[in-house]
């Protein structure tokens, strides 16, 4: 079995200005910033992307856009391209996150053109899936998360599937405070991995990381990270402040 490196990405959503941010980033790099268990990812709004930067240098914590456009330039007035993230030395992108599908109307082959964009330019996709309370309810998580891996990833290469990253995120507990089961979790993870056993071979697959990303806090990280298709989180709330997501990092430091 491949042992994968854990991941702690910290999606700060609209929060903290650039002067905010790179105090929140030199306290994670003080607790945290010499560290090589674990994969650290700050993804700051892209205000906050260069004082992160700044803030983060000479350390082992890694820089990600929440988002990004699949055109490099161009007129689209309010979009960032996958250049301008790599200018400021991003080498992770938060992309198809539930918030820009439900707010945003943002589908799966907008995604899909986002993900190949982002792998053409050497960032990381932190690419999210997962499925609405009602799609739960109605027994179709299976099927929604199905759909969106397998049209999110469409064209991409066996060769560079290894560099995505997969983020389970069921929608009902995002900021809610509602936390999938353990089992819950695994179940899904697990789903994930089997289809990307299908569309890319077994060696692959095992090669993915796969992130949990609904409530996930240090009470509950350790049991969530002890699951053997979970590979660590992606953070809202807890990513915001420096004790709770350093306590994450640690947690995932801790399982073998």
């Amino acid at each position: 079995m491949i042992l994968r490196k854990k991941v702690i990405a910290g999606n700060w959503k609209m929060n903290k200005t650039p002067a905010d941010g790179a105090v929140l980033v030199r306290d994670i790099v003080a607790a945290v910033g010499k560290q090589s268990d674990v994969d650290v990812v700050v993804c700051p709004p892209f205000t906050g992307l260069e004082s992160a930067a700044k803030a983060l240098d000479g350390s082992n914590v890694k820089l990600g856009g929440q988002n990004m456009h699949f055109e490099a330039n161009g007129a689209f007035t309010g979009e960032i391209g996958a250049p301008m993230l790599r200018a400021l030395f991003a080498t992770h992108v938060i992309l198809g996150h539930s918030e820009r599908r439900s707010y945003f109307g943002e589908t799966d082959e907008l995604i899909n053109k986002k993900v190949l964009a982002a792998l053409k330019n050497q960032l990381r996709p932190i690419f999210c899936v997962g499925e609405t309370l009602a799609e739960r309810e109605a027994g179709s998580t299976l099927k929604v998360v199905q759909t969106q891996v397998e049209r999110g990833l469409e064209g991409v290469s066996k060769d560079l599937a290894p560099t995505v990253i997969v983020a389970y995120e069921p929608v009902w507990a995002i900021g809610t405070g509602k936390v999938a089961t353990t089992a819950q979790a695994q179940e899904v993870h697990g789903f994930i991995r089997g289809l990307l056993t299908k569309l890319f071979t077994e060696p692959v697959a095992q090669k993915v990381r796969i992130l949990y990303g609904g409530s996930m806090k240090p009470a509950n990280a350790p049991e969530l990270l002890a699951q053997k298709d979970i590979d660590g989180g992606l953070i809202g709330g807890a990513s915001l402040e420096a004790r709770s997501f350093v306590e994450l990092v640690t947690a995932a430091a801790a399982v073998k």
